[in-house]
């Protein structure tokens, strides 16, 4: 059934995708919110059942939940992605995972999904005005991340062993980032303003978390 298909997957699914410490990542949790409404409407279907129609569906009760269209894509793309893994783990016939690949993702303009609001910078005005209620160590690394445009998990993580200073710009290199997992690295500049804000918290120990 659809139930067991999910119930190996997401066995297999919390050991592989884990951060390089060993952590779980965040897209476990991102599976398991998305099969919510598969599991509903079809857990107890056979899963070499399961079709484009039966996908369309549970797609369908995305879109009655609100969720914009990009948003709606991806929670689908990882429910093909499920019957992937069933195919090549010989859970499910390889024509269940190619037919579902036959369904098409929501286009703009062509649906009836709303689409996601661009994410735009905090204006300066906003983050100039709680600069002065929050501990000094939060205000340094939020400063940083106006400067640097680092991710909040990227500043919180910073080390001494992570920053190379033998430059004029200083470069951070986190060992944690959201694409480390296809073997890339993240160089982070350091520039005169953002070293400013960094001398004050350096540590002798390459080990030690800056903040």
């Amino acid at each position: 059934t659809v139930n067991e298909l999910l119930m190996h997957y997401l066995q297999w699914a919390e050991g592989y995708y884990r951060r390089p410490n060993g952590s779980p990542s965040g897209e476990t949790e991102r599976i398991k919110v998305a099969v919510r409404p598969l599991r509903r409407l079809y857990g107890h279907t056979i899963a070499k059942n399961f079709g484009p129609l039966a996908l369309k569906t549970v797609r369908e009760s995305y879109l009655a939940s609100g969720l914009c269209r990009n948003e709606i894509n991806k929670r689908t793309r990882r429910l093909v992605r499920i019957f992937k893994w069933g195919t090549e783990n010989e859970h499910v016939p390889a024509a269940v995972f190619q037919s579902l690949r036959c369904v098409p993702g929501l286009k703009r303009g062509r649906c009836d999904a709303p689409e996601s609001e661009a994410v735009t910078p905090v204006s300066d005005e906003h983050v100039d005005a709680i600069l002065s209620h929050v501990l000094p160590p939060i205000r340094a690394m939020i400063e940083l991340q106006r400067l640097t445009g680092m991710r909040p998990g990227e500043v919180v993580a910073m080390r001494m062993g992570d920053i190379d200073q033998s430059g004029k710009v200083w470069v951070y290199e986190p060992k944690e980032h959201k694409t480390a997992h296809h073997g890339h690295r993240r160089l982070i500049p350091l520039g005169p303003k953002a070293q400013d804000i960094l001398k004050r918290w350096l540590k002798a120990d390459p080990a030690a978390f800056l903040f």
